[in-house]
């Protein structure tokens, strides 16, 4: 569906053009960067949209866990032409998806200073995830999380009403 070079440009373009011009270098409420907001705010609403498109040809979901497998699976071979590499969770509306290969980190470095910089790359991909849960019918809070390059970890909160 989507070109992954072009995207992995058109993300770092994104990511460097917002850094450049965020007017406050420090965190925001909440300890959260504008720019971290914006990148958010546009991946919400790419998944909002593929979580209209993508789920036409698959039956409806039964429960929340498929919707995570759809994420897993179809919303990540959709976007960066693979799978997620693993799925858990704690049966209490807590899911960790992991990919070892997260093609957004691929090719930055592997030392200390580019772990600090990676959460730039994956507010994106988070609000891609969130607007797609929540288009499905989910709400949620995803928050992102590298140890080490390239591999990185989404934590998706499923918040109960």
């Amino acid at each position: 569906m989507v070109d992954v070079v072009l995207f992995e440009l058109l993300h770092k373009e994104m990511v460097a053009e917002l850094w450049e011009h965020d007017p406050d270098p420090d965190p925001g409420p909440g300890g959260r960067k504008m720019s971290l907001l914006v990148l958010e705010g546009m991946g919400f609403r790419v998944g909002q949209a593929l979580g209209e498109r993508l789920p036409r040809e698959t039956p409806a979901f039964r429960e929340e866990l498929d919707v995570l497998k759809f994420l897993c699976k179809d919303l990540w071979v959709a976007m960066f032409q693979k799978q997620m590499d693993s799925l858990r969770t704690n049966h209490q509306g807590i899911y960790v998806l992991q990919d070892n290969g997260f093609p957004l980190l691929i090719r930055m470095g592997a030392g200390l200073q580019y772990v600090e910089e990676a959460p730039k790359f994956l507010a994106f991909t988070c609000g891609l995830l969130r607007g797609t849960l929540s288009t499905l019918g989910i709400k949620s809070l995803v928050t992102a999380s590298v140890t080490a390059l390239p591999a990185c970890k989404f934590q998706v909160a499923i918040q109960r009403s």
